[in-house]
């Protein structure tokens, strides 16, 4: 019996950003693989990063879900032995994208963004961050 491959670090990140878009659209993955003539089943692989998303495919998934390409690659994991050199400052940490990709921090950021006033945002902000500090002792 052959050992399953593990998912390419790219692969698995790109398909979270995909997941994440699409739920911020509050897309399922049917309609999502519907759109794209595939199976939901299809696209679940593709958000696990069990399969590579190829090309044309992730051209076509940006545009249904109203994002440039490069949105899949914000944050993506530094691959050892490539240089970054001349590409633009350094990814964002993935604990970001890995807490935007769960349910809990896609409701809190869409509940934050909601919140027009710029000072009760400051003020929600400030108390996190004691509760954080708090917490650590």
């Amino acid at each position: 019996m052959m050992a399953k491959k593990a998912p390419n670090p790219t692969d698995k990140h790109v398909g979270a950003r995909v997941r994440m878009r699409r739920m911020m659209l509050g897309m399922s993955q049917e309609k999502l693989g519907d759109a794209l003539g595939l199976t939901f089943q299809q696209v679940q692989k593709y958000e696990k990063g069990a399969n590579r998303i190829g090309a044309s495919r992730l051209q076509q998934i940006a545009h249904i879900l109203q994002v440039p390409v490069s949105f899949f690659f914000e944050g993506a994991p530094h691959i050892p032995g490539q240089s970054h050199e001349g590409f633009g400052e350094a990814p964002s940490p993935a604990y970001v994208s890995d807490f935007l990709a769960t349910s809990d921090g896609l409701a809190l950021t869409k509940a934050f963004m909601g919140i027009k006033d710029a000072k009760l945002r400051r003020r929600i902000v400030d108390l996190v961050e004691q509760i954080a500090a708090v917490d650590k002792r």
